[in-house]
């Protein structure tokens, strides 16, 4: 992949209680929006010794749903920060609250927006309304270099090798009719964009190894070749699924493999 990444930086206007930051990630804007949204993965890369962990990150991810981060702090005391998502467009843009536990009457609002790049994406981060808090705008400035910096590591990271123990399935997701990817309506089609995000998410893992649409007499159905654990880390990375959350009447049909034999490319 060409091009080259930049280092993350950012600047806080504290006359409108703004901070602009931004990163170049040589990565596709889906794999950045997957890492932005995906729960368990926020919970592994955000946070760092010395500062403070993310032990846990739970998201109800869609327009008015909410979030919440509960971590420990390098203190050992634990914390909790939550919001509310307003906008969410995949694979460009997520707005969402942001309301820190520890001052409860002090609301602001991060706006991620990703754009294509030759060999990746900036991403470009505005957190607005620190109104009045001068010296809290600052040193949240200073704190999203950190961030930013984590996610690129955590991003890039490659995925664990696969143990002899690894299971294989053959997974079939069908639609809530046969002309389901012929006609899917305007809300159904951005459900499937975050669909492809969250999977392009486990390839980075090593959880996905090849998924796609696949055409056929009776309609349409998606394919994908899936290296898990267990069959409840199957089902846990399933039940996650913004198709499976977002479009009722979705569901997977999963069929053991007796052998993989493939080739790493």
């Amino acid at each position: 992949m060409s091009g080259s990444a930049s280092a993350a930086r950012a600047i806080a206007d504290v006359t409108t209680g703004t901070i602009l930051a931004s990163v170049d990630i040589m990565v596709p804007p889906e794999r950045v929006f997957a890492a932005l949204s995906d729960g368990a993965e926020i919970a592994r890369w955000w946070g760092a010794p010395g500062f403070y962990t993310t032990d846990k990150w739970t998201t109800d991810f869609r327009v008015g749903g909410k979030w919440r981060a509960d971590g420990t702090g390098a203190d050992g005391k634990p914390f909790f920060v939550e919001g509310q998502f307003l906008e969410i467009s995949p694979p460009w843009r997520i707005v969402q609250t942001w309301e820190p536990g520890w001052s409860p009457d002090v609301k602001t609002t991060i706006a991620y927006q990703l754009s294509a790049i030759e060999g990746g994406t900036h991403l470009v981060l505005r957190h607005s309304g620190f109104d009045g808090q001068a010296e809290s705008c600052e040193g949240h400035a200073e704190g999203w270099v950190h961030v930013l910096g984590w996610l690129v590591a955590g991003i890039v990271k490659k995925p664990e090798p696969a143990t002899d123990h690894s299971l294989y399935f053959l997974a079939r997701l069908l639609g809530p009719r046969p002309t389901f990817m012929q006609d899917m309506t305007d809300s159904e089609r951005q459900v499937m964009m975050a669909h492809g995000a969250y999977w392009r998410g486990q390839q980075e893992k090593g959880k996905m190894l090849i998924f796609g649409p696949v055409g056929g007499p009776q309609g349409g159905w998606g394919m994908g070749i899936l290296r898990v654990d267990s069959e409840t880390e199957l089902a846990e990375l399933q039940a996650s699924d913004p198709a499976i959350l977002g479009n009722p009447g979705m569901y997977y049909e999963n069929l053991p493999m007796l052998r993989a034999i493939y080739r790493d490319l």
